[in-house]
């Protein structure tokens, strides 16, 4: 059984950064899709960047796009999602997801794993 979890999460003013953090463990057969998604208070879980551990290709959602960085600096460590020029709207509750494909990049019932989250706040 995979377990996720993600740390990293906080308080900020617009203008900063976090790193958010996700942690895999138990999963032996290869490679995965990792994703952060992010949930704000009465919307629906938004799909915000992926990676899949054995490549180098990334994605990210445009409104994301070129201010959050998602990266692995080793197969063996966490990965990470660096944040900068955060915005009051990018405060949510981000989730780390995974999957053995990325073929439902995007969609919530793509990933079979998910952490609990990890809140992230920033002010205006």
């Amino acid at each position: 059984q995979v377990q996720l979890v993600e740390s990293g999460g906080g308080s900020v003013q617009a203008g900063g950064s976090l790193i958010l953090s996700c942690a895999a463990s138990g999963y032996t057969y290869g490679n995965l899709c990792m994703t952060w998604f992010r949930q704000a208070p009465g919307k629906e879980r938004e799909w915000v960047a992926s990676m899949y551990t054995g490549g180098r290709s990334t994605f990210y959602a445009d409104s994301v796009k070129g201010r959050f960085t998602i990266y692995q600096d080793n197969a063996k460590d966490p990965v990470a999602l660096q944040m900068n020029s955060l915005k009051p709207e990018d405060t949510a509750m981000y989730y780390c997801a995974a999957d053995p494909t990325c073929v439902r990049l995007g969609l919530v019932a793509g990933y079979k794993y998910w952490g609990q989250g990890t809140q992230v706040t920033v002010s205006s």
